[in-house]
């Protein structure tokens, strides 16, 4: 997988719903439900549904397998 292909798959899902998993330092783990808001070149953000907070990641985040999304 590389971030090209990571790209493609995030803008398919952007606006949608999903449930996402983050391994944090530490080996936290944190799960939220948010939407995909926007897509930049290197990051790309989610609104968390629950609140008005917005978080950010890289592609590489996806590939490394730091954040997990679920459909």
């Amino acid at each position: 997988m590389n971030i090209s292909k990571v790209k493609e798959d995030i803008l398919k899902y952007k606006g949608k719903l999903l449930h996402f998993r983050y391994n944090g330092a530490r080996n936290q783990i944190e799960e939220f439900d948010g939407k995909i808001e926007n897509i930049y070149n290197a990051i790309f953000t989610i609104k968390l549904e629950d609140n008005s907070n917005i978080k950010s990641f890289t592609y590489s985040d996806i590939i490394t397998e730091s954040l997990e999304i679920f459909i």
